[in-house]
């Protein structure tokens, strides 16, 4: 009985383990691949969406899940996730153009909506409050490996064959996923009574996430119709207002306000919401910056990312000793201050900046976000009831990926914008062969280069202003943190 019980745990770990791989692969692949889908489908415009949409439909996704994982339990919704998620995966890997890309992204992202936060909410369930913490670490070494193989397979991919295979890996995974958890993971329910699912905060909040995104998108465009966009920011503004009317009245909300009362969770959510829309500033344009400006191949770009989730693994297995003697907020403060420095060079740099010092930079985020990020989850987990983990672990994950989302659309538009308006000071270069630099295995005209490589790094200046703008806010929410209290 014990033989099996043992043996059950660590198929469900594995399975864990291989599931964070699939999902963290699958960010690396479409990173390096992302310059030559941009210049193989003309969709420097789009290309915020392919990000955007995934995490949009994740983002809606994952608080629906949590929520029906507390009521029906951690493994059906799981499996549910699961297939969803690897079939859209087979779907992206045969879209023949941008738009079917970004349409089949967002089945891919319904799927995603159920990995990150079950996997949180079953090592909780399997593990006490003091063991968490190195099995949250044990299973960010899946991030690791996939920093170091993701880049490397999807620069071969794109290199050698053809950027839609980068997306088939996710479904053998999918499958070895799906049996390990059939015959490893238990399916007792956490609790016996069903109430009604959230309909309306789920339409709310759905239409709060589109029509924020499509602003951002509206706006980066070169042609700007203001109704429409006076319409857009009218229909975000009232399924806002419509979210927080729904959740209140409520009897199950998808999105529990209460929670929020409890300003060290509410804290933990906006810096997890904050630093993952930081990460996906250098996860997406670090690549581009190298491919467009240094001209090495997607491979070689894909690489400056890896060290960041390395290092994010190797210090989350700090965490667990970090909570044990500091308060929070100083944990927090000081990487958050070393972080906006190094990232703060980058608003300064030039066509000579040291290519090492994306492979610095990409080390330094990853061991902050290695540190606050895995804290963050421990401590929301932590500071809730028992019934109330999974919905914990679901805001926290919602946190993250809302975060990802909306500055997906924010740094698309400060990047867009600013290559629209450099595009229009320079007659002699169009937005079309800016659209084909992106790309290192696109040859231009040797006199347009440096006009091409000033113009995209000006629009790199601007997005990474914005970042180092995302660690002030972070530092101000931290510092009103009241708790004086060790987390224990």
């Amino acid at each position: 009985m014990l033989k099996n019980k043992r043996l059950n745990l660590l198929l469900t770990m594995i399975a864990i383990f291989i599931a964070t791989f699939m999902t963290s692969v699958e960010t690396t692949i479409i990173t390096t691949a992302m310059p030559t889908i941009i210049s193989k489908l003309n969709g420097l415009s789009m290309q915020s969406w392919v990000f955007a949409m995934y995490l949009l439909t994740t983002a809606v996704s994952t608080p629906i899940y949590g929520k029906l994982s507390d009521q029906l339990g951690r493994k059906p919704i799981f499996i549910v996730g699961l297939m969803i998620f690897s079939l859209g995966s087979f779907l992206c890997g045969i879209a023949p153009n941008i738009y079917l890309l970004i349409l089949f992204r967002a089945i891919q992202g319904i799927g995603a909506g159920a990995i990150m936060p079950i996997t949180f909410t079953i090592i909780a369930d399997l593990y006490s409050y003091d063991k968490r913490s190195s099995k949250l670490a044990l299973n960010n070494t899946a991030w690791g490996i996939s920093a170091l193989l993701g880049p490397i397979i999807g620069g071969f991919i794109v290199d050698k064959l053809n950027w839609h295979w980068i997306f088939f890996i996710n479904v053998p995974l999918g499958l070895i996923v799906l049996v390990l958890i059939l015959f490893g993971l238990g399916s007792k329910r956490t609790t016996k009574t069903h109430r009604p699912i959230d309909y309306k905060g789920i339409l709310s909040l759905s239409l709060s996430l589109i029509s924020l995104l499509f602003l951002f998108q509206m706006l980066s465009s070169q042609e700007l119709n203001i109704i429409y966009i006076i319409i857009v920011a009218l229909v975000f503004s009232l399924s806002l207002i419509a979210l927080v009317h729904f959740e209140k009245k409520s009897v199950d909300p998808i999105v529990p306000l209460q929670l929020f009362e409890n300003q060290l969770f509410t804290i933990q959510i906006l810096t997890a919401l904050l630093l993952s829309g930081i990460q996906i500033s250098f996860q997406v344009y670090f690549p581009i910056w190298l491919q467009s400006v240094y001209r090495v191949t997607a491979s070689v770009a894909g690489l400056a990312v890896t060290p960041s989730p390395v290092m994010w693994l190797i210090a989350s297995f700090f965490v667990g000793s970090l909570v044990k003697r500091i308060i929070p907020k100083l944990i927090t403060i000081p990487i958050v201050i070393v972080q906006m420095l190094f990232y703060l060079t980058l608003v300064f740099a030039k066509t000579n900046f040291p290519m090492i010092m994306f492979y610095v930079i990409a080390g330094v985020t990853g061991t902050g976000l290695g540190i606050v990020i895995t804290m963050n989850t421990l401590i929301s987990q932590e500071v809730v009831s028992d019934t109330e983990v999974g919905t914990a672990s679901s805001m926290l994950t919602l946190g993250r990926t809302m975060g990802q989302t909306i500055m997906t659309g924010v740094f698309g538009l400060v990047f867009n914008l600013s290559i629209n308006q450099a595009v229009g000071n320079h007659a002699e270069v169009s937005l079309g062969q800016v659209n084909g630099f992106i790309s290192s295995n696109h040859d231009s005209a040797s006199n347009l280069i440096p006009i091409m490589q000033k113009i995209i790094i000006e629009g790199m200046h601007n997005v990474f202003l914005v970042t180092v703008i995302l660690f002030g806010i972070i530092l101000l929410v931290n510092l009103k943190d009241k708790n004086k209290k060790i987390i224990k």
